[in-house]
């Protein structure tokens, strides 16, 4: 049994449909804040929060827990600036409650949903496992402290864990059984498929003066079941070897924003409005992972490294369910 905590949630419910179609039985934890719970469609739905340390060892106690995948956290960089308190009592004090309880069983395999945002502004890319952590947000920061509590638990307690510091995150199951469907949505590409469909009347391209070839953005973009399929092969390594590692998860390839929106328009068909505006704060003009040590340890690879059948994912996805 696997327990995942946010399945509800984009990546989360991506990683109960991989868990189940490989024979996995799983329970949900997710208090639906963000999560919806027309996406679990696999295995056992709790609505409950990690704050409720009854309900965790409930869980723990009557169900043969193998391993957890955690996935529940706040994950909007610029609200963790305006609201950090928020966000360290989620993200971090909950995640505590999780490894508490978690501690008290027989359970001691741990995958952690980490972020490329623990590394901050690179010094140099494609970014690798050993580059310097430096975030920049609390949303970032917070990831990293948890980080470093697996590494302290893992050394005290036995605890094994792996931590994925994701980089873009995008797509859509191919079945179009689940898809990207958050509120606020930030994400460039469901934003650019919202324009495209008409429900946006344009996007926006935050800061046209960047040190790239066309001044806009460039980010590492990893379909969500490549994702999957990487926790998976995790679980597995854990298991097989009992050492605990951090792997980046990404494609090692970087679009710019405008070419984002240039592949959109030829997967819809639609001409898309793209206004300019200012920089945001805090955005590195180049977010590259190298994945090389997921490809060699794990025996990760990734299935989706085209951006356009990326897009084609989501925006088959969103046709469906918009």
């Amino acid at each position: 049994m696997i327990l995942i905590t946010g399945g509800a949630g984009y990546i989360g419910s991506h990683v109960n449909k991989e868990l189940s179609r490989k024979g996995y039985d799983t329970i949900v934890l997710d208090n639906l804040v963000h999560g919806h719970e027309e996406s679990v469609k696999w295995g056992k739905l709790v609505k409950g929060d990690l704050s409720d340390e009854d309900l965790l060892d409930d869980i723990f106690g009557n169900n043969d827990i193998e391993a957890v995948m955690h996935f529940a956290a706040y994950a909007y960089v610029g609200e963790s600036v305006e609201d950090p308190q928020k966000y360290y009592l989620n993200n971090v004090k909950n995640a505590l409650n999780l490894l508490k309880a978690l501690n008290a069983s027989d359970t001691r395999h741990f995958i952690f949903s980490s972020t490329c945002a623990t590394y901050g502004v690179p010094e140099e890319v494609p970014i690798t496992e050993d580059h310097s952590q430096k975030p920049v947000n609390p949303y970032g920061r917070g990831k990293l402290m948890i980080e470093r509590v697996l590494r302290d638990y893992s050394e005290a307690y036995g605890l094994k864990y792996a931590s994925l510091r994701y980089f873009n995150a995008a797509g859509a199951d191919p079945g179009t059984e689940i898809g990207e469907d958050h509120d606020p949505e930030t994400h460039l590409i469901p934003l650019v498929l919202a324009a495209a469909s008409g429900a946006r009347e344009n996007v926006e391209i935050y800061g046209t003066d960047y040190p790239t070839p066309d001044g806009t953005c460039v980010r590492d973009y990893i379909h969500v079941s490549d994702l999957a399929g990487a926790h998976i092969k995790a679980l597995e390594n854990l298991k097989r070897t009992s050492q605990s590692d951090v792997f980046n998860l990404g494609n090692g390839n970087g679009f710019s924003v405008r070419e984002v929106i240039s592949a959109a328009e030829k997967v819809t068909g639609s001409k898309i409005n793209a206004v300019e505006a200012p920089r945001r704060p805090g955005d590195p003009a180049v977010l590259v992972g190298s994945a090389q040590k997921a490809r060699e340890i794990l025996g990760w690879q990734p299935r989706y490294d085209d951006l356009s059948a990326i897009i084609e994912t989501a925006w088959k996805w969103h046709k469906k369910n918009r």
